[in-house]
């Protein structure tokens, strides 16, 4: 049975301001309930979110304070000087991360139900048992992907779903195409025809617009305006899967809180088949399992969207979520953290479920696909600097917003800290400062940046089972991600500096599999992180053997990038344990 089709269309609908309604008739007194309710949680918040200020605000101080300290000693060089400036700068960030991590392992180490303790439906008494009414689509936006990748899981998913009779008809696929004409439309169309095959018709719908305004949010706002009839939407991503048993948990949580509009739990990596992607998917798992919680604590019912692994209540979503144009007509790139903002500032709730069984996504395989991928996550978040004065998408909506902002734009500020402290060196600025000071305020920076992440390493070592074999892969991912993090600040400097330069890099495909990357190529990518490396290591020379081998971490990965990128992007010997603890692939 062939899918059900539409024909490719181009829209330039006239945008709707912010908040416009576009909803069903009769929603407006849910939305009224939603809106009261978050009024009272938002103010039983307050004191959690005035602790959580002020615990960001001491470890900022005594960091700042650290730093005066090891750097006025001897007296004051300009470079010290603006040392002390890029770490007052960063101070912030550092506090939020270190007081997100601390909030975070308390939680999940203190609490009876860590996650009872985030998400309210979770202690509303027989939601678990509770029958599935409501009706759910499935929905994927592809562009030019390999659907030989795509389509098995998306199959195997709605077949669990619709296993059980009382459940059959409650979900359904949505392949919804922004892939331009041509060849590679014509297989795509045949891929999920086969796939439709297999079901009952109407179970798997196919729709491809013949150009992609608005890139992904455009195309499932249009697919929201045109076919759309589902109380709830999962949204998932083409590199993602869940498994059925999460998704019936979500749809049970989603209907024991009708106030809920976005409900996405953290999401864990499938597939390892390279060094940096068994790294990878490991820090950021338990690192996002720690910073999730913490976040959710004191964010509440204004949590954040990551725009995959989700699911939607459908009305209030299409009602509110619709996003502006920026200045000069420029569509959003990161469309998730606006989407959650407008629900927010209409009264309806988004939350994170910290947990990520049954969640899956597939990581970038080498540290230059995580670069590309880099390029237009910063594009997109710097685009936000556009919407912090609009009032109407709430404050907490827009702090997210100016965290997504600081993510890139502080990083400069961060990897400076690096030719200044060589530079100070090479000068003879340094010569009086006190070691062991030093040697405490390079680790109270690495601490905290890094605390969610090594709260949740320790997380899972303090977990019964064999603690050993857990210990030896979280120390490769703490080696690994201090090379690859010294690389990628280097990177997304010279990212930064020159994205004023270049055109909105669109939508482009992912690298999404393990690939021999060349020599040349390699080298040519990191000519800036080898530059900074080699420049560095000349400056901090000059400084005498103290220096340089206190800078050992960072210059030293940056001079060998392109050694140790190339074996990162390798495939791990058989010999190597998966630091992923045994977790199968969707």
């Amino acid at each position: 049975m062939a899918p059900r089709l539409q024909r490719p269309r181009c829209h330039h609908r006239r945008r709707r301001p912010l908040g416009a309604a576009h909803g069903k008739p009769g929603s407006a007194a849910p939305l009224e309930l939603s809106a009261a309710t978050l009024a009272g949680e938002r103010h039983a918040l307050r004191p959690r979110r005035r602790l959580m200020a002020a615990l960001v605000a001491g470890l900022a101080a005594g960091l700042v304070g650290l730093g005066w300290h090891v750097l006025s000693a001897a007296g004051w060089t300009v470079w010290e000087a603006l040392i002390l400036a890029c770490l007052a700068v960063n101070a912030p960030w550092l506090g939020l991360a270190a007081a997100t991590g601390l909030v975070g392992i308390a939680i999940r180490l203190r609490a009876r139900d860590p996650l009872a303790a985030v998400l309210p439906a979770l202690r509303q008494p027989g939601w678990q048992d509770a029958a599935i009414t409501a009706r759910t689509v499935i929905a994927v936006c592809v562009r030019l992907e390999d659907m030989a990748a795509v389509l098995p899981p998306l199959g195997a998913l709605l077949a669990e779903l619709r296993r059980l009779p009382a459940e059959s008809g409650r979900f359904r696929l949505a392949i919804l195409s922004d892939t331009p004409d041509g060849a590679a439309a014509l297989k795509e169309a045949e891929a999920v025809a086969r796939l439709a095959a297999r079901f009952p018709p109407g179970a798997v719908h196919y729709r491809r617009r013949a150009c992609n305004t608005g890139y992904k949010a455009g195309n499932l706002m249009d697919f929201l305006d045109h076919g759309a009839a589902e109380e709830f939407l999962l949204l998932l991503d083409a590199d993602s899967a869940m498994s059925a048993a999460a998704v019936r948990r979500l749809v049970r949580l989603m209907q024991a809180d009708r106030r809920l509009a976005i409900l996405q739990p953290t999401i864990r990596g499938h597939g390892d088949a390279t060094r940096f992607a068994r790294a990878f998917g490991l820090g950021q798992r338990h690192g996002m399992r720690i910073w999730a919680t913490g976040q959710a604590w004191w964010q509440g019912p204004e949590g954040a969207f990551w725009g995959h692994n989700a699911l939607i209540r459908i009305a209030p979503f299409r009602a509110n979520a619709r996003l502006p144009t920026l200045p000069g007509g420029e569509a959003i790139l990161s469309h998730d953290l606006v989407e959650a903002a407008l629900l927010h500032a209409a009264g309806w709730s988004v939350r994170v479920l910290p947990d990520d069984v049954g969640s899956f996504e597939r990581h970038p395989p080498d540290l230059l696909a995580c670069l590309d991928r880099d390029i237009r996550w910063a594009r997109g978040n710097l685009q936000y600097r556009h919407l912090l004065q609009r009032p109407d998408l709430g404050r907490l909506g827009r702090l997210q917003m100016l965290q997504a902002i600081l993510h890139y734009a502080l990083t400069p500020f961060w990897f400076a800290l690096l030719p200044l402290a060589a530079i100070n060196a090479a000068t003879g600025g340094g010569e009086g400062t006190p070691r062991a000071a030093l040697l405490l305020l390079l680790a109270s920076g690495f601490l905290m940046l890094n605390l969610p992440k090594l709260a949740g390493h320790a997380e899972a070592l303090l977990r019964p089972g064999p603690r050993l074999r857990r210990l030896g892969p979280i120390l490769h991912e703490v080696a690994a991600a201090l090379a690859a993090d010294a690389i990628m600040a280097a990177e997304r400097t010279a990212l930064i500096l020159t994205s004023a330069m270049r055109p909105s890099a669109g939508w482009a495909s992912q690298q999404r599999d393990g690939r021999r990357l060349p020599l040349a190529r390699t080298a040519w990518r990191l000519r800036v992180s080898m530059g900074a490396g080699l420049a560095s290591l000349a400056l901090l020379a000059a400084g005498g053997p103290f220096p340089v081998i206190v800078a050992l971490p960072i210059w030293l990965p940056l001079l060998l990038a392109v050694p140790i990128v190339m074996r990162m992007a390798e495939a791990p010997s058989p010999a190597e344990p998966s630091p992923l603890g045994g977790v199968p692939g969707p």
